[in-house]
């Protein structure tokens, strides 16, 4: 599975897919943003739909900066996320 990482306001955030399939899983999936580890581990979560390959991993790896830059802001604390098991 593909990481790709990501620096928002000087704080690193690694980003993967969720791997939790849905009824939407051909048209949509759900990229997880990780940032910390262990008690101090922060996780977003934004869902989206590939234009083009429907590969999770193929699209991610052809996403721009920019890209994950817009999804990040557009994406929900892991608390109010099934993708995330609702995890705080």
């Amino acid at each position: 599975m593909p990481i790709r990482t990501l620096n928002v306001s000087g704080k690193i955030w690694r980003v993967v897919p969720s791997g939790r399939v849905t009824q939407m899983d051909h048209d949509e999936f759900a990229l997880l943003f990780i940032a910390g580890a262990g008690d101090e581990r922060e996780v977003r979560v934004s869902r989206y739909s590939p234009h083009g390959t429907r590969s999770r991993e193929l699209a991610l790896a052809q996403m721009s900066e920019a890209d994950l830059q817009r999804l990040f802001g557009h994406s929900q604390p892991s608390f109010t996320s099934p993708e995330a098991d609702y995890s705080a």
